[in-house]
Order: structure tokens, then C-alpha cells, then sequence
């Protein structure tokens, strides 16, 4: 029998989940088989640095990259390594490429220190390695040979971006995904198809096979056989599954009417996975704010669920050639892991953390939604606080998150962040706002020329339907938000004054004509499609840049910055605080030297979990 609960206020609970906890968690990236076997390959992070791990069947695991940091180093990150045979091919920190044996011998480089290189694919002979690099802004499609006597060559190059090279069974004939400036990859992408020289190092003929500036494709995969082509296409509303067949020509799209295509931020990402028979794919499919898998029959285009328990947020399939398939599995209560699926069986490879916490410490996620004041459906998940030694009277106060991107998305699983607030005391809110992938391109598309109204339309409005719904208290509401999520913050409390209690922002954008001068090459035209292009649109930069408007902002805020940001620079959130102080707007300002976009250090997520708990103590909690 439980104990009985104990009263205390909301937001005062003690809780098992400690900043410490946060800090000492296991971020997993990517996770492959290794070709031909039962080997397992998979990346992870802790305190800023990465590991790359393997397992050969039940033995132990062991690290391949000792000693090095393996890294994606284009634009966002991802793609961070290939397994291959014998070996595993990484992208390092230091921008080159390393060959990793499973056996005897330390990692070696592959390429020179020079650029940054990701989404390395060895060929089937296992000798050369096709990359994306980038260099002084120009990125190009790379090979270089695995024994690394020869210096890397030029595959592809022309277009502002590349992403998932794949390579033939037979080693003749590549594929990958190219796109240009202003696009972002969700707004179109080439699919580019190359018959190879017959040394296999060079591009014979090459011809773009499907996709447009309009029209996004991604992820393009080789049958085992050779015989078809498989990729994810939008075309329309929703996004397809297509089938190109290498023999006739012919496309045929499998599925249709579906959401399928993840927001490429990063290099390396998967969503579909060919059996080793080339008679049917697997596939993830995003429902809301879920994910679920699926089996695909080539022949009749039927789809069949695959069993997963109860996770609710996978990623990054991997199918071995016994037909074992491998992903990044999580649910509320759940952790992230590394999960193998065989025979109706699940087996953990490996845990982000220990599955030491009780379940009553857990928040149960309650999908939500509401129709906003212009008459479109939005939506969230709420998650009540949770604490299994206490309660509390009357309404909690409520954490309203706003994801970054803009074009990205919130999905129901394990989420520290979130259990920090509700084993506390407080209630959360995700904000899946108009703009976030994965509820249509019409829901995606909206933010299109309204960044900064639309997503801050949507805050304020959601967090009323919560209210109205007897579900927080409105006079202890907290916006919380970082990157494209802080400029929502910003806005809410410059917009909104006294709505929100206090507000958390980490490295927020607040001028967008500094930010569109300063930000990296993937992001340099992300403004233009967002909010419009200048000169023509200066007007609308400056009503629309937070720091113009700072003037206005009287409640309480928090800003964490990383020193080495190279998306949202620190100036951003230095010209705020300047602010906040010549107008004594109750503030505190923390700056993490070696961090950059999002904080990856132990000590600065512990002083960031730390530093908020007391601050929201002070200013929501406690405050008259």
C-alpha cells in the first residue's frame, strides 16, 4: 500500500528528478547493423562528448572512437558514422573523416583537416566512402578511398546543400538529396540519380529523379536487390512512399496520404528500412504527436503495424540480414533506448539511463487541442504534475513550451525536461504550433511570412484553452522556449505583459536583421520564407525583432546563452539583458562558455535545471 500523500504547494514538491539526474543522462543519436552480421553499431552523448559503441550478438559492448569526438559537422549535425564490415566510418569534431576497425588498431584518418564532413556511406566493396563536406561555405558530395592513400575527391558538387548519399548493391549507380538557397529541405529537394565510371569513382550520367522546388523528397534507399529505388516524397497535402523501379524506369507511389518525412534539421536521419528479401520496407509514420511503425508489401501496397509495447516516439530504423530490426525507442515512462525487434521478441541493447524512477513520478501526456481566434485547430499535449509522495490544492501552475525550429515538433516520449517541471508541481504544456511538421503541409505552411505572430498567436491561445479547461492556473503561467521557441518568448512577454508570470528563454533570437547576417549558411535564407525578404521587407524585421519592442516587457525573465552559439549568436541575448537592465525588469542571465546551439555539458545543465527551480520559486511560487 502506497503512503498517503503529503499536501504542499505546487511548485515546492521535492523531487527525485535532479538537475544532476538531467545532466548525467545518455543522449543517443543514430544506431545501424553492421552489413552482413549481427553486429550493432550505434553513437552517443553525455557531458559533450560522443562515443561510438559497438556489440557483436550478446557480448559486451565496447567503444570504437577512444579518444575522438565523432560529430557531425554540417549545419545542424547528424550523420556521424557508417558501420561497415569490418569497421565503422565517423565523421570527428575536428572535421575529418576516421575508419574505426572492430577488431585490433585505433581509429585512422581517412581525409585531411580540412572543412567538416558528415553521413559517410561506404560502398558495397567496402573500399570507397562517399561524404558530404563542407568547407568556407561551399558544400559539395565527397569519395575518398578507405585506405586512405589518396587524397578525397569531388563526386558532386553545383547545389548550395547535400544530404543521404546511397549507394547501388552493385557499387554502379548512386543516389542522394540536393537542394538550393532560399529553400529550406521541407520546401523542395532534388533527387538526384548518377550512373557511375566504371572504376566506380566518378558520375558517368546523372539526372535528377524526382522532387522540385516545391516538392521535398528524402531518404533514398536501394532495394538489396537492386531492383528499385525507394524514397519519401511530398506532393500534395500529405507525403507518399514511392518505388523507383531501376529496370523499367517506371515509378509507382506505394503509399500515399500519410505523414512520413521527418524536418531534415540533421544529416543521417531514417525513417524507412528495406527487408533483406526487397519484398517490403518498414516504415515510421508520425500520427500527431506519436510515431508509429509499420511493414509495407511492395507487391500489393499493403501496410501492417508492427508491435512495439508501448513506445510512442522511434527513430532511426536499422534492419539487419537475418531480418532483426534495430531503433531509438521511448515513451513516457520509458527512457530512450536501443531496442531489437525479432520474432515477435523486443531486447535492449542499451539505455540512455537506469529505469530507476517510479512511475507515479512520471507525467501522464494528454493530447489536447483547441480552435484558435482565426478558426484553425491547433495542437498540444498537456501533462499534469506528477508526484507520487505529494499533492496540492486548487490549480497548478503551468509551463507552456514553445519548440524551436520553427519547423519542428514536440512527440510524446521520455522527456526529463518535462518530468523536472510536473514532479514539482507544476502542469506543461508542449505546443505543437502552426508551422511544426507533421500535421500536413497546410498546418506547416502557415508560418509562412507570420514567424512571430502565428507561433505567439498559438502560445497565448493554447495556454487559454488549458485554462478553460480547469487545468492551470492562469494568474502562474510560465512560457519556456529556445532558439526560434525563444523568440516566441520574447514576443509573449513584450506582446502580452502580465499574461505570462515569468518567461525561460535560451538562446532566443531577438534581432532578425543581425540574425539574418550572422547565422549559419543551412539557416541564411530561413527569414525570407518566414517573415519576407529585405529590403522589401525591413518593416515588417523591425515590428516583428523583439529587441525593439524590450522596452515593453515587465515580467520576469530568464535567458541561458551558449558563448559559442553559431546559429542564434550570444549578441542576441547580451542586446535583451542590456535591456531588461536599463529598464530593472527582474531578470538573472547565464552565458556557458563552450556551448554552442543547445547545452550538451553536465555542469551547464546542471546549473541551467538549478538556476530556473530557484528562480521560479522566487518569481512565480513566492511572488505576490
Amino acid at each position: 500500500m502506497s503512503p498517503e500523500k503529503q499536501n504542499k504547494p505546487f511548485g515546492t514538491w521535492p523531487s527525485p528528478i535532479t538537475p544532476e539526474l538531467i545532466g548525467g543522462s545518455i543522449r543517443f543519436s543514430d544506431v545501424q547493423w553492421a552489413p552482413g552480421s549481427g553486429r550493432l553499431v550505434w553513437c552517443q552523448s553525455l557531458s559533450g562528448k560522443t562515443s561510438l559503441l559497438t556489440q557483436l550478438g550478446s557480448d559486451a559492448p565496447y567503444e570504437l572512437s577512444a579518444g575522438f569526438n565523432p560529430s557531425g559537422g554540417v549545419g545542424y549535425g547528424g550523420g556521424e558514422f557508417c558501420a561497415g564490415l569490418d569497421g565503422a566510418v565517423f565523421a570527428d569534431k575536428d572535421g575529418r573523416l576516421y575508419f574505426a576497425p572492430y577488431g585490433p588498431g585505433s581509429p585512422r584518418p581517412l581525409t585531411p583537416a580540412f572543412g567538416s564532413s558528415a553521413s559517410p556511406k561506404l560502398s558495397p566493396a567496402q573500399d570507397r566512402v562517399l561524404f558530404v563536406h563542407t568547407y568556407e561555405g561551399r558544400d559539395v558530395l565527397a569519395l575518398v578511398r578507405l585506405d586512405g592513400q589518396s587524397w578525397p575527391r569531388v563526386f558532386a558538387s553545383g547545389a548550395d546543400f547535400y544530404m543521404q548519399p546511397a549507394w547501388s548493391p552493385n557499387g554502379k549507380a548512386a543516389a542522394w538529396v540536393e537542394w538550393d538557397h532560399p529553400n529550406m529541405p521541407w520546401d523542395g529537394t532534388r533527387l538526384m540519380f548518377a550512373a557511375l565510371d566504371e572504376g566506380g569513382d566518378a558520375i558517368a550520367e546523372a539526372h535528377q529523379l524526382d522532387g522540385g522546388s516545391l516538392i521535398p523528397t528524402f531518404q533514398p534507399e536501394f532495394s538489396p536487390d537492386g531492383r528499385y529505388l525507394a524514397y519519401l516524397r511530398n506532393q500534395g497535402e500529405w507525403d507518399q512512399l514511392v518505388l523507383f523501379d531501376t529496370h523499367s524506369g517506371e515509378k509507382r507511389v506505394l503509399l500515399d496520404g500519410l505523414s512520413l518525412l521527418p524536418p531534415a534539421w540533421v544529416q543521417g536521419s531514417r525513417a524507412i528500412a528495406w527487408a533483406q528479401n526487397s519484398l517490403s520496407i518498414v516504415f515510421l509514420e508520425n500520427r500527431q504527436a506519436k510515431v508509429f511503425l509499420q511493414k509495407v508489401d511492395i507487391s500489393t501496397g499493403t501496410a501492417q503495424p508492427i508491435e512495439t509495447d508501448s513506445f510512442t516516439n522511434l527513430e532511426q530504423l536499422s534492419l539487419s540480414a537475418s531480418g532483426a530490426l534495430a531503433l531509438i525507442a521511448q515513451s513516457p515512462s520509458l527512457p530512450a533506448r536501443i531496442i531489437i525487434l525479432q520474432a515477435g521478441q523486443t531486447r535492449v541493447a542499451a539505455r540512455s539511463r537506469a529505469d530507476d524512477l517510479f512511475p507515479a513520478d512520471l507525467p501522464v501526456a494528454r493530447e489536447v487541442d483547441w480552435i484558435s481566434s482565426d478558426g484553425a485547430r491547433v495542437y498540444g499535449t498537456y501533462y499534469a504534475p506528477a508526484n507520487r509522495n505529494y499533492t496540492a490544492e486548487g490549480l497548478p501552475p503551468m509551463v507552456v513550451y514553445i519548440h524551436g525550429g520553427p519547423t519542428s515538433a514536440t512527440r510524446i516520449g521520455f522527456d526529463l525536461d518535462t518530468s523536472f517541471f510536473t514532479s514539482r508541481g507544476y502542469a506543461y504544456l508542449d505546443v505543437n504550433y502552426r508551422g511544426s511538421t507533421g500535421f500536413g503541409r497546410s498546418y506547416r505552411e502557415a508560418l509562412r511570412g507570420n514567424w512571430g505572430k502565428l507561433d505567439l498567436q498559438d502560445a497565448v491561445e493554447g495556454a487559454r484553452a488549458v485554462v478553460n479547461m480547469g487545468l492551470a492556473d492562469p494568474s502562474r503561467l510560465i512560457i519556456k522556449g529556445g532558439s526560434a521557441g525563444g523568440y516566441t518568448v520574447l514576443n509573449a512577454l513584450i506582446h502580452y505583459p502580465g499574461f505570462f508570470k515569468a518567461g525561460l528563454c535560451s538562446y532566443g533570437v531577438s534581432n532578425l536583421f543581425t540574425l539574418e547576417m550572422d547565422t549559419h549558411k543551412f539557416e541564411s535564407h530561413y527569414n525570407a520564407s518566414l517573415i519576407g525578404s529585405l529590403p522589401e521587407a525591413a518593416q515588417k524585421y523591425h515590428d516583428f525583432s523583439p529587441i525593439f519592442h524590450a522596452d515593453n516587457i515587465r515580467d520576469a525573465l530568464a535567458v541561458f546563452q551558449g558563448a559559442d552559439d553559431k546559429v542564434v549568436p550570444q549578441s542576441q541575448s547580451d542586446s535583451i539583458v542590456e535591456a531588461l537592465k536599463a529598464n530593472r525588469v527582474p531578470h538573472i542571465y547565464r552565458v556557458y562558455p563552450g556551448e554552442g546551439h543547445g547545452f550538451r555539458k553536465s555542469e551547464s545543465i546542471i546549473d541551467f535545471y538549478g538556476t530556473i527551480e530557484r528562480f521560479l520559486l522566487q518569481y512565480v511560487i513566492f511572488s505576490l
